[in-house]
């Protein structure tokens, strides 16, 4: 019996892992869109300080490190859209790719573009990762990516 138990446990941490793995299951392109493909230079990216430029101050409190915001409160894990940060979540320069842009990156999966960053200009898209070690591992890499931009209104 004990031994079912312990067959059904592993086969439910397995199932579970591959669900995690899929990553952007709820992420879609919208229906009736056709997808421009480009060349873009991605890189990765998570909600630590040295990722997205914030320190704490002698407060403990997070606050930005630089540019015109600098020792102004910094909300962690917070797109400039307002959303959490998750995977699926991308950066982008948001004059070329607004907000609610999706995007299939392959090895990433499908994503939307829900943040912006000082140093994302043009055909650079930067890819939220869970943690530090994972931005760094997916590092600096050109892939053709498929784009579905929003509708007009």
């Amino acid at each position: 019996m004990m031994r079912n138990v312990a067959t059904v446990g592993v086969v439910c941490f397995l199932v579970a892992a591959i669900v995690l793995a899929a990553g952007c299951t709820h992420i879609r392109p919208p229906a009736g869109v056709t997808p421009v493909e480009r060349l873009l230079i991605t890189t990765g990216y998570c909600k630590c300080g040295e990722c997205c430029e914030w320190r704490r101050n002698w407060y403990g409190r997070a606050v930005y490190a630089s540019g015109p915001l600098k020792g102004k409160p910094k909300q962690v894990g917070v797109t400039a859209s307002g959303t959490k940060g998750k995977k699926g979540t991308i950066a982008a320069d948001t004059s070329r790719y607004p907000f609610g842009t999706v995007m299939y990156v392959p090895g990433y999966g499908y994503g939307v573009v829900e943040d912006r960053g000082g140093a994302i200009k043009g055909d650079h898209i930067d890819l939220y990762h869970q943690s530090h070690w994972q931005a760094l591992k997916w590092g600096c890499r050109r892939v053709q990516v498929k784009i579905w931009l929003p509708r007009k209104k």
